[in-house]
């Protein structure tokens, strides 16, 4: 069976990606948490050669980068890509130009999934990555008819945008109708339903990200738990 390590569901974004695609798929994993900050968390580079999180082990292989775990994980298993070529290239696209881009977007709403922040001001870079992520996903769900990014089903250009979902709800950015829509379909699925759970009764408070949060501007709502 797959063992996937993830870390703190309240602010790996990194780990929610190949969490939620493998859970929406109905994939088996057994699921491995280890918290930042946490007496385990030296150990990060005992289970994942970067000292990062996700890290995908299936039996003595070893998968580290959520971009690299979906590609081993559409080898294997049916459902991951979208079967229309043209619908695969554009949701491929779109994960890469995720992965390695939106870069004001990530520095300016880090993802705390239960913050609710209000920021002092809206940066013009950080609007133009959100309204970027506008257009891919209005591209998406037009070219492909939806519900999802790149047709009927859930497949990992869903999962890779996911965490903006969060983000999203945390911050409120200024979104259209349309996109709005879209983040409360991602925010419904049921995957996502239980990552948003188990993120507030996370007890682990790491002070990095506490304080990454504090720097962001005003805590309207701290919905964990005490």
């Amino acid at each position: 069976m797959h063992k996937l390590y993830i870390a703190n569901k309240h602010c790996s974004s990194w780990s929610l990606r190949p969490w939620v695609l493998m859970q929406t798929l109905g994939l088996a994993f057994e699921e491995v948490l280890v918290p930042f900050g946490g007496p385990a968390a030296q150990a990060f580079t005992t289970f994942s050669p970067t000292g990062k999180v996700p890290c995908l082990h299936d039996g003595a292989l070893v998968v580290w980068d959520s971009l690299a775990i979906t590609e081993y994980l559409a080898e294997q298993h049916p459902g991951v890509w979208p079967t229309s070529p043209v619908a695969r290239a554009w949701a491929r696209s779109a994960c890469a130009e995720m992965h390695s881009g939106f870069t004001a977007l990530r520095t300016t709403c880090s993802m705390h999934c239960g913050l609710r922040i209000q920021l002092p001001q809206w940066p013009q870079d950080t609007l133009a990555d959100w309204q970027r992520v506008e257009a891919l996903w209005d591209e998406g769900l037009q070219r492909f008819g939806g519900p999802f990014l790149a047709g009927p089903d859930f497949t990992a250009v869903d999962a890779f945008f996911a965490p903006l979902a969060f983000r999203a709800q945390t911050y409120a950015p200024p979104l259209h109708d349309n996109a709005r829509a879209h983040v409360a379909r991602l925010l419904a699925l049921p995957a996502m339903q239980r990552w948003y759970a188990e993120a507030l009764a996370e007890p682990l408070r790491d002070e990095p990200h506490e304080a990454d949060a504090r720097s962001r501007g005003v805590w309207l709502q701290d919905l964990r738990q005490a």
